[in-house]
């Protein structure tokens, strides 16, 4: 039986970059608040990178909470949406050389979102990763972890519902 040989790994970094920057893209509220992310393999780190305009208590200073609940949102969705553009690319439904936002599959929903606030967000940057508990065809349940300095002392956690989009 003859297999075509696997594609070299630089293409397919590629390619998840690809997609990922076309979910970026997608999403001007990312940009305004300053997020980006770090892929690497199938695993992001969202990045909050600090702005003065992200402080909520000029006094301690710390992040304001509503930034924090937005970044640990956007981190969620994130997760899940490039899982799912990801499956798209791999099963040959979305080509990643042609991504657009008319190609791209529709993100999940916000079912409920809950945060909790450990501690002060301080004037710094701050990083999160989603895990995804589970993910079906309707349904998909998110837990995120937010740090600072030490990844073993978070300063926020979420955990989210989500409506997965329908695919097809």
């Amino acid at each position: 039986m003859n297999r075509p040989p696997p594609e070299p790994v630089h293409i397919v970094k590629e390619r998840r970059d690809r997609a990922l920057a076309a979910l970026v893209e997608r999403t001007p509220y990312i940009r305004t608040l300053g997020i980006s992310f770090d892929r690497r393999g199938d695993e992001l780190t969202a990045v909050l990178n600090y702005d003065d305009k992200l402080i909520g208590n000029p006094f301690l200073p710390a992040l304001h909470g509503g930034a924090i609940a937005s970044f640990l949102e956007v981190a969620a969705i994130m997760e899940l949406g490039f899982h799912i553009l990801w499956d798209e690319i791999e099963n040959g439904r979305v080509s990643a050389d042609e991504l657009s936002p008319e190609t791209l599959p529709r993100m999940p929903k916000t079912i409920d979102f809950t945060v909790d606030y450990l501690r002060s967000g301080l004037p710094r940057d701050a990083y999160a990763r989603a895990r995804v508990n589970r993910s079906g065809r309707r349904y998909a349940s998110v837990h995120v972890e937010a740090w600072q300095d030490n990844r073993q002392r978070l300063f926020a956690q979420a955990t989210g519902h989500f409506l997965m989009p329908t695919r097809g």
